[in-house]
């Protein structure tokens, strides 16, 4: 039904940045599904993402559809969002980015792929003036944590070693090549 409406193109029928009471739009709220290992499926959350604005923030929160996939864990929309344009960087109204989000909740891959996104900017600070870093350590999310101190130490602007690797620890052995891939945009 959905792929239906999006093929319409028919203006005011599907509008995919229209916000709900709540302030979420069908781009936020899709944002939070989980579409497994269905190419078709998966096609078109990427052409709703295409349709609209991935950078709308939700008119209560200020939430962006990148945040709210970070906090419901769902990797693949993060790695479409991004594909589509997401902006890292975008703050809601408590002045939080997806990168804090994600420390905050100990998601280390999303972490390391948001670092990857050029002008990633994990030094930002939130309205109370607490950094993604700073979020990481209060949350006890140590491997996230060394991995934020490890790329603000070494302004590094690429992709990061593996968590595991003695460059992701804070105070660890040089940058050597651990021979991995870096994770997938």
């Amino acid at each position: 039904m959905a792929k239906f409406a999006l093929n319409q193109n028919l203006p005011g029928v599907c509008d995919v940045d229209r916000q709900n009471r709540a302030g979420y739009s069908a781009l936020m709220l899709a944002a939070l599904t989980s579409v497994g290992r269905e190419e078709e499926d998966m096609a078109v959350v990427q052409r709703l993402f295409h349709m609209g604005n991935v950078n709308a923030k939700a008119s209560q929160t200020g939430q962006t559809a990148l945040m709210l996939a970070i906090s419901h864990g769902r990797q693949d929309m993060v790695a479409a969002l991004l594909a589509c344009g997401a902006d890292v960087n975008a703050q809601d109204a408590d002045g939080a980015t997806a990168l804090m989000c994600a420390s905050e909740y100990g998601r280390l891959d999303m972490v390391q792929l948001l670092l990857a996104q050029p002008g990633c900017d994990p030094a930002l600070l939130d309205n109370e003036g607490t950094s993604a870093l700073a979020m990481a350590l209060e949350a006890e999310q140590d491997e996230v944590a060394a991995l934020l101190h490890t790329h603000l130490s070494s302004g590094q602007a690429g992709p990061l070693p593996a968590p595991d690797s003695p460059a992701a620890e804070p105070g660890g052995g040089g940058g050597s090549d651990n021979g991995e891939d870096p994770q997938p945009q």
